[in-house]
């Protein structure tokens, strides 16, 4: 059996002990059995004061309790104990701590759960012992076997040898909220910097990291002293935890062996720990009324070590999405509610709204009264229950401030403020260029001193804006020509982003309120275990079958990237890894306020060997391992602070080279894809279409003609009409032409003859009218199943400058507000995704083809429509021609063409005014100057036939006119309806 004793004895006659402080004093002696994982105890408590003690005992066996002497029966099930005014109570008590390690929450980490005591070690952080509300003195003495060290709260400690044991004393003279021991076999190190021992415990197997943490603590110490004042004790160590844990106490810190094995602990987190020798371990935190020292560590700790290397401005925008990515509104606690963390929610606000108070107070008071007055709390509030208030009522007195204002709205409020920005334009006012704009808040206005920058040719000019109400009206007058508008460049207010400065972040996957896993249809088994992970996160499960798009709308989502439907359907594809684990964040393309997850392992040993780690990147957008170790992490690039252009966009062309349109076909002849973009109702547009078709297929050119115009579902028609199986009228019939696209069928009859009669493939490009129609109703979850098969698996819904093309062409239709833009958007996609794909079905079966594209400019330029897609789907570069239009960018094309404007072709109208109804093509009246005015049809006739051509609906009157020309004789078959029954037949003859 292995058996040693712990005592701790602390003298009644001590000089710790201050007779005239009221703090009790503590006597404990305990032993443990390791082989049992006991501890055997023995606590002897004083009070000094006429106040009632409350001494709870948690889950310890309570064996004997005696006060002033007296032994006291009943006491086996007891929980608790009050000790009435000035006496001493006794208390005999075992408890069992057995070597089990919870599996530590990924939300809270470097958090112990369980006391343990084993032949591993002793570990022992809380309720070890009775406890009570408030301070006491400690001294401690340990006896532990040979070859194990102890180390506790303390500024001196003695060690005898007895024999099988060492002795360890454990000496600290000032008073103490609880007190923590953790023994082992340790390898012990030890230096000294300005007459304080550094120590440093660590297991033999980690002794290689002794002198990283001993230099990187002698660092860490000096610059603390230069800053706030002198170490506050005589000894600092560095304690190796067999739990995961990250611990700071009095004069130590116990960090787990997975965290210190970390390559960047040392070099940051350390930093931390020890700050909290002068902030919440010499200074104290009343955690009654909130814990302020984890934010103003972290603020002098983490975010300082950046700013140092000119990096804050980023790792306050970090805190900001940390806390815009966890915390959920309708769950928040106030900043004053914050005691400790729990989860990530509550670590975003105790530690990272906390930081960002105090960066705003510093900002507020100025950096040197900032600086003073920590030294003020230092040295004035030592060993003392230090509450916000406290810091508040220094602040006020060191600046000279009320701060009333300040800490209600940080402390008390949840949320962050919403800053919008209106009516912003440059003027020249009293003879000086002025930026003018509004900044608004919708809620309750904050009281902020809001940053602001303005760029010019010359420069950059910044100022600091008083902001307290809910509309503020900002007049600003710069030297030069102000050029941009930026808010709060550096993340100095704690505050929400706008849409553009929000990047996708694995933080804002794990931290929605609504998460979904998507399996895929085939290889789940290999994410079992990584996704069972994330359903310990509240992530809900659906296979990828049975999901829909608003499933995909409402949450955030992980997806698995073995070309699932999901991944096709949203980004087309995507790039993937030869080997490892790689997880991807993208903005959600259905709703910009959700992300995509994309996580992609190689085998299922690399998808299990970051499970657990992945939720510890939660600031990144990109992260790969290969065999579990991280190689590269990335955060993808957004707006640093709200920015908005002041400069009016004016453009020139100086064209150095003008090129004739026979240079250009030369120039592009050889390209695989080339794109001909229309103003569908300018003839010269068609034109220049024509001459690029003639001009590739003179210079031998084996080329295909997709054409916008034409609907997938009648390529049988159009090819019908090219191999001369139909007639013309029956190809326009056939096709639906004037049902379905609504521009004179004379514009484009000429393209389509000269492929006729060259023998030219005519792809019909365009996805069903109907389809699109439904879509831009109801969005692609509104289609049925058999309509679903009509659309590509394969999408791509990501492209942001895509998207903002269509938001300005969305916001510019009537009625638009009545309509729903994702709809639209999805639309417009499915419209350029279904031309892209039926290019590629017919380049991949005819390799030797070339393909010349006709479509709307709106489907061409920047390639965002259909050219970057067909790209996507087959590799092929291409060209674009654009006509000129209002936009003259030049990266809207690759060439802009300037085409002589041309009168198009006249279609001849009858000029009368026609309805459809059951009994067929009915005149409602005949206009005036009507081309059959002298016909004898009159209002009411029913029109059944226009020479042999049968009229079955206006549609079929258009086919029957395309082609009429002034002179022409017509026939007209038509019925009038007689007096009381029944129709008389007409025949009728006219001249047009």
């Amino acid at each position: 059996m292995v058996y040693f004793i712990l005592s701790l004895i602390l003298a009644l006659s001590s000089s710790i002990c201050f007779a005239e402080e009221k703090i009790p004093v503590y006597n404990l002696s305990v032993s443990f059995d390791l082989d049992k994982s006991t501890i055997n105890g023995r606590a002897i408590i004083t009070s000094q004061d006429e106040k009632d003690l409350l001494v709870s005992f948690g889950n310890l066996k309570i064996i004997s309790l005696k006060i002033d002497g007296q032994t006291l029966p009943d006491y086996m099930n007891l929980k608790a104990i009050t000790l009435k005014g000035k006496s001493t109570i006794e208390i005999l008590y075992d408890s069992y701590f057995p070597d089990y390690q919870e599996i530590p929450d990924l939300q809270n980490s470097g958090v112990a759960i369980n006391n343990i005591i084993s032949k591993k070690g002793i570990s022992l952080t809380r309720m070890w012992y009775p406890v009570f509300d408030g301070m006491a003195y400690f001294n401690l003495k340990a006896t532990v076997p040979v070859g194990f060290s102890a180390i506790s709260e303390a500024e001196d400690i003695e060690v005898k040898n007895t024999g099988d044991n060492t002795e360890y004393s454990f000496y600290f003279p000032h008073p103490l909220n609880e007190i923590t021991f953790a023994a082992a076999k340790y390898k012990e190190f030890k230096e000294n910097i300005d007459g304080i021992q550094l120590y440093a415990y660590f297991f033999p197997e980690d002794e290689s990291l002794a002198k990283i943490y001993l230099d990187y603590s002698k660092k860490f110490i000096q610059m603390y002293n230069n800053l706030l004042g002198k170490y506050p004790y005589k000894r600092f160590s560095v304690v190796e935890n067999f739990q995961s844990t990250g611990y700071s106490m009095p004069a130590f810190t116990l960090l787990g062996q997975d965290v210190v094995r970390l390559p960047f602990i040392a070099e940051t987190a350390l930093g931390h720990e020890i700050l909290h020798q002068w902030f919440g371990n010499y200074v104290y935190i009343d955690y009654k009324k909130g814990n302020w020292a984890e934010g103003l560590t972290a603020y002098l700790s983490d975010h300082l070590y950046e700013e140092q290397k000119g990096e804050g401005w980023r790792y306050r925008k970090n805190i900001i999405s940390s806390y815009l990515s966890y915390v959920d509104p309708k769950k928040e606690i106030t900043l004053r509610e914050f005691k400790s963390r729990t989860d990530f929610a509550t670590k975003a606000i105790g530690y990272g709204k906390a930081s960002m108070v105090f960066h705003m107070l510093k900002n507020l008071v100025g950096e040197d009264i900032f600086i003073n007055t920590l030294k003020v709390i230092f040295n004035e509030k030592s060993f003392q229950n230090v509450s916000w208030d406290d810091i508040k009522s220094l602040f006020e007195k060191s600046s000279g401030r009320n701060l009333d204002s300040f800490f209600s709205q940080w402390l008390d409020r949840k949320g962050l403020p919403l800053f919008e920005i209106s009516d912003l334009s440059v003027k020249i006012l009293k003879g000086k260029q002025t930026v003018i704009f509004n900044i608004l808040q919708k809620d309750e206005p904050y009281m902020i001193d809001m940053p602001v920058e303005i760029i010019t040719k010359d420069g950059r000019f910044r100022k600091n804006l008083h902001i307290e109400k809910a509309r503020e009206n900002i007049n600003i007058e710069v030297e030069g020509n102000p050029s941009e508008l930026v808010i709060d460049p550096d993340y100095d207010i704690f505050r929400k982003f706008s849409e553009d400065e929000f990047p996708p972040l694995i933080s804002r996957l794990i931290g929605d309120s609504k998460k979904l896993i998507i399996l895929p249809d085939e290889g789940k088994e290999k994410y079992k275990k990584l996704a069972e992970i994330f359903k310990e996160q509240n992530f809900s499960v659906k296979d990828e079958i049975d999901v829909n798009d608003e499933d995909l709308r409402t949450s955030s989502v992980l997806v698995f990237a073995d070309e699932g439907r999901v991944i096709k359907r949203l980004f087309g594809s995507i790039k993937k890894y030869d080997r490892g684990f790689s997880l991807e964040v993208k903005k959600n393309p259905l709703n910009s306020e959700k992300v995509i997850a994309i996580a992609y392992a190689d085998t299922e040993q690399e998808a299990d060997s970051v499970s657990r780690k992945i939720m510890h990147y939660g600031k990144y957008s990109f992260i790969k391992f290969e065999d579990g170790r991280n190689i590269q992490k990335d955060i993808t690039d957004t707006s640093r602070g709200m920015r908005f252009q002041l400069d009016i966009s004016i453009k020139g062309i100086k064209p150095e080279k003008t090129l004739n349109i026979d240079e250009i076909i030369e120039q592009i002849k050889l390209k695989h894809v080339i794109y001909v973009g229309e103003r569908h109702e300018n003839y010269e547009d068609h034109k220049i279409q024509l001459k690029v078709i003639m001009g590739l297929y003179e210079k031998g050119r084996k080329i295909a003609i997709g054409m916008e115009m034409f609907q997938r579902p009648f390529q049988k028609a159009l090819n019908d009409y090219l191999s001369g199986t139909i007639n013309e009228k029956q190809f326009l019939k056939s096709t639906e032409y004037y049902k379905r696209w609504q521009f004179d069928y004379n514009l484009y009859r000429e393209i389509i003859e000269y492929a006729r009669a060259k023998k030219i493939p005519v792809i019909a490009l365009n996805q069903w009218t109907e389809i699109i129609k439904k879509v831009s109703r109801e969005g692609i979850d509104g289609l049925d199943f058999i309509e679903k098969r009509e659309i590509p698996e394969n999408m791509d819904m990501s492209d942001e400058n895509y998207k903002s093309i269509l938001k300005e062409v969305f916001s510019s239709h009537r009625n638009h507000e009545s309509r729903n833009f994702e709809y639209f958007m999805q639309s417009q996609i499915l419209w350029d995704e279904t031309m892209a794909h039926t290019a590629a079905e017919f380049m991949a079966k005819n390799p030797d083809y070339q393909m010349v594209i006709l479509a709307g400019v709106g489907h061409i330029m920047y390639g965002s429509g259909i050219p970057n897609r067909l790209k996507r789907i087959n590799g092929k570069d291409y060209v674009t021609l654009i006509p000129v239009s209002e936009n003259t960018d030049k990266k809207i094309a690759d060439y802009i063409l300037f085409p002589e404007q041309l009168p198009a072709p006249s279609t001849l109208k009858l000029g009368l005014i026609l309805k459809e109804t059951e009994t067929g093509v009915r005149i409602e009246d005949i206009i005036p100057g009507s081309r059959v005015k002298n016909s004898g049809l009159k209002k009411g006739d029913v029109i059944l036939a226009l020479d042999d051509w049968n009229i079955e609906d206006i549609n079929d009157i258009k086919i029957f006119m395309f082609d009429k020309k002034d002179g022409d004789t017509v026939k007209i078959k038509a019925k009038r309806k007689k007096f009381l029954s029944g129709y008389q037949l007409l025949e009728l003859t006219t001249t047009l």
